[in-house]
């Protein structure tokens, strides 16, 4: 990796230049689950293009000298205001490569995906907190939203990771200790 001293500075400080010519990052996300097996999700856009929008799990960039785990957890608390239990948090279960046109730039993240689920409460998008939101996240965040997995397979804009929904299915029940890898996606 080279340093960042030109990068757009929307991306946000965690994003720099690598050796392919694409903006970096390590991203940590979760699945995030309810007792009634949904999925928190975000919906987002893309200043550039506030046309088009996508759901994807709860997550972000991984900062210097954090571990994955400390990370995912980090992230859930900033977006949605829960603070997880870290025995709650299971895996990684994923692993994926990721790469997208953000602010105008050519992105790559390498995520690690975990699963977590709540015990007992029952949150509408409105109960979750936004005070930890970055300054990008405000700009491009719409909405959160639990989706019963039905619901979501049905839903015809983008979704991501590609195929959530058969991804988190085997999950319900459980984890089985093998972090699986989905290669790497290019989203547009």
């Amino acid at each position: 990796m080279t340093d960042r001293t030109d990068a757009p500075s929307s991306l946000g400080p965690d994003w720099v230049l690598g050796d392919d010519g694409l903006f970096f990052r390590r991203g940590a996300r979760v699945v995030l689950l309810d007792d009634a097996d949904r999925v928190l999700l975000v919906r987002g856009h893309d200043v550039d293009q506030p046309e088009r929008s996508w759901w994807f799990t709860v997550g972000g960039g991984i900062d210097e000298g954090e571990d994955d785990a400390a990370a995912a957890l980090r992230e859930v608390r900033e977006e949605t205001g829960i603070a997880l239990d870290p025995a709650h948090l299971v895996g990684p279960v994923y692993t994926r490569s990721a790469v997208f046109d953000f602010y105008r730039q050519h992105c790559r993240q390498d995520e690690v995906i975990y699963l977590a689920r709540l015990h007992g409460e029952v949150l509408s998008g409105e109960d979750l907190s936004r005070d930890g939101w970055t300054d990008v996240e405000l700009d491009v965040v719409d909405e959160m939203r639990w989706w019963d997995l039905d619901e979501l397979a049905r839903v015809e804009i983008e979704v991501f990771p590609e195929g959530l929904v058969d991804l988190v299915r085997p999950l319900l029940h459980g984890w089985d200790g093998v972090t699986r890898h989905l290669g790497l996606a290019r989203e547009h």
